[in-house]
């Protein structure tokens, strides 16, 4: 009877979303599995809870589509916090769930921590997940939200001129009118805890990469990926773009109203877009740096060691062929010995061109492009599509 090899012993579950208080609430009434599904289910949730009791109070109002300078219908501020940026912060959940634990599931699969160190790694991910259930932290979330949340949207965000939320009274102050009550207390409170409780997630994720970064990681220069094989961290960053999105959508939904309602200009707001980009990706990269260190002296190493290698190769070579150490009636037209060192040269270009970070100028593009998504209708509000179709063709003519 054939035995099958052991198979390798598989990393321990490792999730950022399946832990927390928030998450038990799910589990209890059935709005999630622990395969973080039921999406749907949620994102129906939170706009029940977060918009529709705006869009009810609005209209009996009659604030919703009228009579005032910035109806419910017309705000852009709220649709893209609250029925774009909301779900897509719901939606992440799954996205990232199933992405990240494949990703964590590299480390061992790939070999890169080696057997000896397997404890140790199990070690830090049952350290992280008990960092991602704490319940403390959950409940400092909610009061941040509850009251600094408040302070910031009151004294930064909110705009200052009569909408369906706010009346202005003779002395230029401001009364919240009841939908603007539950767009304040409730709406924006659930809002911010989501954001919050993913910023806090992604802390999670720092502390876990900064631990592994400690450990004697195997890596291989020589690994097609250029980042001796932890080119997979650097493409990691993809699974938080619905979160990056749901923020540069709010930004984008602030600005259009300062445009649509108060009749601000585009162009003065391009650093903050710009500034907002760069930001928000560097949320996301600013972990993949831990393992320069560890790369750079794989590099090194590697270098020394493949220019040993390819110097003993190289001189054989000579020998046989420039040498006359061939043997007699050995064509040198067909030789392996010269695809070999063409492969050896080829080799040597993967070492060469070897990164020190686990991303590439192109994961960089691509995340800066993602991002940016949402300013585009702010763009081609200012700029008719035509007009910016026929500078490009120019540009290219």
């Amino acid at each position: 009877m054939n035995r099958q090899p052991p198979l390798a012993p598989q990393a321990p579950d490792f999730s950022l979303v399946l832990g927390g208080p928030l998450y038990q609430l799910y589990l209890r009434s059935g709005l999630i599995r622990p395969s973080a599904d039921l999406v749907e289910r949620r994102i129906l949730l939170f706009i029940v809870v977060a918009w529709l009791p705006l869009a009810v109070l609005t209209l009996a109002g009659g604030s919703a589509f009228g009579g005032v300078q910035v109806p419910f219908a017309f705000d852009l501020g709220v649709h893209a916090r609250l029925l774009l940026a909301l779900p897509l912060l719901i939606a992440a959940e799954l996205i990232v769930h199933q992405r990240v634990q494949a990703t964590v599931r590299q480390f061992v699969d790939r070999g890169i921590v080696a057997a000896a160190d397997r404890a140790r790694f199990d070690a830090i991910i049952a350290s992280v997940m008990r960092l991602r259930n704490s319940a403390p932290i959950e409940i400092a979330l909610a009061m941040a939200a509850i009251t600094f949340g408040y302070w910031v949207w009151r004294e930064r965000m909110a705009m200052q001129i009569g909408s369906w939320y706010v009346e202005i009274d003779a002395a230029g102050g401001g009364n919240l009118t009841a939908a603007g009550w539950w767009y304040a207390f409730v709406s924006l409170n659930l809002f911010r805890f989501v954001l919050l409780r993913w910023y806090f997630r992604l802390l999670v994720w720092y502390v876990f990469l900064w631990r592994v970064s400690r450990l004697p990681l195997r890596l291989n220069p020589l690994h097609p990926d250029r980042a001796g094989g932890l080119g997979f961290i650097g493409n990691s960053v993809f699974a938080f773009i619905p979160l990056l999105v749901a923020q540069t959508a709010v930004l984008a939904g602030v600005i259009g109203n300062r445009i649509l309602h108060e009749g601000a200009a585009l162009p003065a707001f391009y650093m903050e877009i710009a500034s907002a980009v760069a930001l928000l990706m560097a949320l996301v990269l600013a972990p993949l740096p831990f393992f320069v260190f560890q790369l750079a002296r794989a590099k090194r190493e590697g270098t020394r060691e493949y220019g040993l290698l390819a110097m003993r190769y190289a001189d054989a070579f000579r020998d046989k062929w420039l040498g006359g150490q061939h043997p007699a009636g050995e064509p040198l037209i067909g030789s392996a010995d010269i695809q070999s060192l063409a492969d050896l040269a080829g080799a040597h270009d993967v070492l060469r061109e070897m990164r020190v970070l686990p991303f590439s100028m192109q994961t960089i593009v691509r995340l800066a492009i993602v991002v940016a998504l949402p300013y585009l209708p702010l763009v081609l509000a200012m700029i008719p599509l035509e007009e910016l179709v026929g500078r490009f063709i120019s540009k290219l003519l």
